[in-house]
């Protein structure tokens, strides 16, 4: 059995390289590169074709979503998306942009390595920090909840700032977008969770803090 060759992009250092030298351990596997950021990436896979590629979905200077769709339009790597992200919705957009696989900064030794295998086999391997979260919003009998599953990636990203206390001049340096775009995503999140003004966002967003992470 030939080894299985992987690309590592995550744009926090230490985190890929403690990742490599946890796959390493493994003797089926290779890291053949570690980058750190998305278009370094798409280059080196471009260059090492390798089997999978381990995407962070927060990467400079395009998220790992929009790296994930350009790598899977030009090459046969398979990527896995890894995030510290555990909410389903940044596994669908992964998933959606053509990854075959999606673990969590928490999941196991083991289970990364099964993911890795998984994936490399053709099939398509979602860790179980993912699997609990949708049989536990399946299980959920408030029907007058909002549908969080409506929401982007992006629309979450800005939930967690608001959560955080930011405004919307501050949201907008922090993701490099204008204000009025960080706007336009404020009305969609308000239609989407059937929410009258921004008030009560604030509010929902506070009482509702396990809804999204």
């Amino acid at each position: 059995m030939s080894m299985i060759r992987i690309v590592i992009a995550d744009d926090h250092k230490l985190f890929g390289e403690t990742l490599s030298d946890m796959l390493v351990t493994n003797s089926d596997f290779e890291v053949v590169a570690l980058c750190g950021n998305s278009e370094e990436a798409i280059e080196i896979v471009r260059a090492e074709e390798p089997d999978i590629v381990l995407m962070d979905i927060n990467m400079p200077p395009i998220s790992g979503i929009e790296a994930t769709k350009t790598i899977s339009s030009f090459s046969k790597s398979r990527v896995i998306g890894l995030s510290m992200h555990a909410h389903p919705v940044y596994a669908k957009n992964m998933i959606r942009a053509g990854a075959k696989g999606y673990v969590t900064k928490n999941s196991s030794k083991e289970e990364i390595f099964s993911a890795v295998c998984e994936v490399k086999n053709g099939n398509r391997y979602i860790c179980s920090e993912i699997k609990n979260m949708i049989s536990d919003n399946l299980m959920d009998d408030d029907d007058e909840k909002p549908h969080a599953g409506l929401l982007t990636a992006r629309e979450i990203q800005i939930i967690e700032f608001i959560r955080g206390g930011f405004s919307s001049k501050e949201i907008a340096s922090s993701i490099s977008v204008s204000p009025k775009t960080v706007e336009v995503h404020r009305h969609n999140i308000l239609k989407k969770l059937k929410l009258k003004n921004s008030s009560s966002l604030v509010n929902f967003v506070y009482t509702n803090a396990d809804y999204f992470l």
